[in-house]
């Protein structure tokens, strides 16, 4: 026995009596169906964190700004030592010495201040009350967005792993094919150049199965980052890519509720009332404001006698001369302005994008059809060029460019199937509401829009 066949034999007793363990300490694939993928990335997603926090800090501006309108109250404890300058308070008796004091005294008081009409103040409250309203309508539409961008991620999983699919089988039948094209060159019924190219299309289809799956990878690494999870951890897709029938809905009737029913849209409505009432609070700058002050406690020069003492007052405060008003008023009217510009232009944006997500779903289904019939009619075409070459009709080259027109007949396949799943999420987006509905788009297949896919195109 060699040094090398040696060697290879010590190393192989080593990988049987240690590989298990070894195997063992790697971790399980974790697998995710579409509906767990979606609620890690509602659960971990950056955008999600984010788009709560802005909620938070829209719920404590709400809070201030009712704040001004409650009662303060505080609780104020003195204790004094004075001195003071009689010359200063421009007092001079004679007998009596220029500094009096020091001597010391006590004072306990709580004071008290209510607003009793203060529109500015008020308006600014409602403000911020429809401003809180839209962040949480911004929040809302960040989770619908996540779950379209998920589903987008999970199906690009999906498809990378069909095309690994494609790729092993294409793997397997040239292998099968160069085999036959050796068996052939024995037997006298095929040439030298009939088994390389066998061997050139196998080593193509090799390189093909491995560019599949390291793209199938990627996108999966790609996927754990938008999830919030470690890009080391092996996931596993319990899914896989087919072709689902849905039932195209009415544009006309679907636009109005999908305006009502975009998260977005809305939110952009909560920003316009709440500049009216920012334009309202602006105005209110012209009114007087009236507010009630108090105080009371207890004052003296040791806590045995401390006479209490207190004192109520109102007051009318009336803005003459203020300037910035006006400046005020076209900050106000401006951004109202653009902000009515966005509101029109997003009408039209979600009007544009139900539509072309329902072009798009049923010019990927039509695809779907065709690249089906195309898939059966290039399988056929392959097993009879293989025919053909057994039986000595002809060489091998009808065989390649058979295996090449079924390679792209598969890819078309799988990237028209991806294309209409992709078309459904866009709906469930375009109509809003999606973290509600999404299992209705992007749900389990509906078993008879399947099998009727073949019977819509004729095979020629």
């Amino acid at each position: 026995m060699s040094l090398r066949t040696a060697s290879i034999a010590l190393l192989a007793a080593f990988w049987l009596a240690c590989g298990p363990g070894l195997r063992a300490q790697q971790p399980a694939p974790r697998r995710l169906t579409l509906k767990d993928a979606i609620a890690l990335a509602l659960k971990n997603n950056v955008s999600v964190l984010v788009a709560h926090t802005e909620v938070s800090e829209a719920e404590g501006t709400r809070e201030r700004r009712l704040a001004v309108l409650l009662p303060h109250a505080s609780g104020d404890t003195q204790a004094v030592l004075e001195k003071n300058n009689l010359t200063i308070l421009g007092l001079s008796v004679p007998g009596i010495p220029p500094t009096v004091g020091p001597f010391v005294y006590y004072d306990f008081r709580v004071s008290a201040q209510q607003s009793v009409v203060d529109r500015e103040a008020y308006h600014n409250w409602k403000a911020s009350a429809q401003q809180e309203q839209a962040t949480q309508l911004d929040y809302q539409d960040t989770r619908d967005l996540v779950v379209r961008q998920t589903a987008g991620l999970y199906l690009d999983a999906e498809a990378a792993a069909a095309e690994i699919e494609a790729a092993q089988s294409r793997v397997m039948t040239s292998q099968a094919l160069e085999q036959l094209a050796q068996d052939e060159h024995d037997q006298g019924l095929a040439t030298a150049i009939d088994v390389v190219r066998s061997q050139v299309q196998l080593a193509r289809d090799q390189q093909d199965l491995l560019v599949a799956q390291n793209n199938y990878q990627t996108s999966l690494l790609a996927l754990a980052r938008f999830l919030g999870l470690s890009p080391g951890i092996p996931l596993e897709l319990s899914e896989k890519l087919e072709f689902r029938h849905i039932a195209v809905p009415d544009i006309e009737q679907a636009l109005p509720a999908a305006l009502a029913a975009r998260d977005d849209y809305r939110a952009l409505l909560s920003e316009r009332q709440s500049l009216i009432e920012q334009e309202k609070a602006s105005h209110a700058r012209y009114f007087p404001s009236l507010s009630v002050n108090g105080n009371y406690g207890a004052a003296g020069r040791n806590f045995g006698m401390m006479p209490s003492s207190g004192v109520i007052e109102g007051t009318l405060s009336v803005t003459i001369f203020d300037r910035d008003r006006t400046g005020e008023k076209k900050e106000i009217q401006s951004r109202a302005s653009r902000l009515d510009s966005q509101i029109d232009d997003l009408s039209r944006g979600i009007e544009q994008d139900l539509r072309k997500a329902v072009l798009d779903l049923k010019s990927t289904e039509q695809q779907v059809n065709v690249t089906a019939v195309a898939l059966d009619l290039a399988q056929r075409e392959l097993t009879l060029a293989e025919d053909r070459f057994r039986n000595g009709v002809t060489d091998n080259i009808e065989v390649i460019t058979a295996q090449a027109a079924l390679t792209t007949a598969q890819d078309d396949h799988i990237m028209a199937i991806a294309q209409h799943e992709d078309a459904r999420a866009a709906l469930a987006r375009a109509l809003g509401a999606t973290e509600k509905k999404y299992q209705t788009y992007l749900g389990q297949s509906d078993p008879a829009g399947s099998a009727q896919i073949l019977e819509k195109v004729k095979v020629p």
